[in-house]
């Protein structure tokens, strides 16, 4: 059975700071994003595909497709699993997926939103969804890149 060595809520999904802090820091080599709009527009995943490395797997699938890929991890893989929002970690739980840690990374400013912790932003509905994941045993932190501190949210809540 393989590992997810990272699960990171961001709204960008792949970009600069995933690719190359968080991919050399937790060695993944297959990269799961789990969004369903994301995984229904071949031009967005044709751009992300070019974004990763050479050697390092990419699948995008829909929430359900997703769920049943990471119950079944290969053993020679190291999963870094990235979702724009926390309800997508929910519909996986609910789906059978475990999760030991999942971090917060780059949740931004939107009409809806509201600060949460400095620079990340979250809804009301969010911040609920925060509270049932932390509920279900799965620990919640902000961290937005590997050499810097991280902070846990459940006093943010």
């Amino acid at each position: 059975m393989g590992e997810i060595v990272l699960a990171r809520i961001d709204d960008r999904l792949i970009h600069g700071q995933v690719m190359t802090a968080w991919l050399q820091f937790t060695g993944g080599n297959h990269i799961v994003i789990v969004d369903d709009a994301t995984a229904g527009d071949e031009f967005t995943k044709s751009i992300m595909s070019m974004a990763v490395p050479n050697g390092i797997k990419l699948s995008i699938l829909g929430v359900t497709d997703g769920a049943a890929l990471l119950k079944e991890i290969p053993g020679n893989e190291k999963v870094i699993v990235l979702a724009k929002e926390p309800q997508t970690y929910w519909q996986l739980i609910e789906n059978g997926v475990s999760f030991e840690e999942i971090i917060i990374g780059g949740m931004g400013s939107r009409k809806d939103r509201k600060t949460f912790y400095k620079n990340i932003s979250a809804t009301d509905e969010e911040k609920e969804t925060f509270r049932k994941i932390v509920a279900s045993g799965v620990k919640m932190k902000i961290h937005v890149i590997p050499d810097q501190g991280s902070h846990a949210i459940d006093n943010l809540l």
